[in-house]
């Protein structure tokens, strides 16, 4: 099996960034809902999925270039970079 190398945007993370609270920062101030939540890495806003109607995480990338997004869902332990499109397991 040949295993890709992490993107720089991966390995630089030394801590990862938990949501301050499990609630779309966007989606509150317009009333409405989401799917599943990400948390930038950069600023530590907190986004709705790409399964949610609004995809905030994604505007948020494409408006800020910040790279890294974590899964906010419980349970979950994984970064997204949306620049080098890698996942990883933390």
């Amino acid at each position: 099996m040949i295993r890709q190398k992490l993107c720089d945007d991966l390995t630089s993370l030394t801590n990862v960034t938990q949501p301050r609270a499990l609630v779309c920062d966007e989606c509150v101030k317009t009333g409405a809902s989401w799917v599943h939540l990400r948390t930038c890495q950069t600023c530590g806003g907190t986004h709705c999925c790409d399964s949610s109607p609004n995809k905030h995480a994604t505007k948020h990338f494409h408006r800020t270039q910040h790279p890294v997004v974590a899964s906010a869902e419980p349970g979950e332990r994984w970064v997204w970079c949306y620049v080098h499109e890698q996942m990883a397991e933390y």
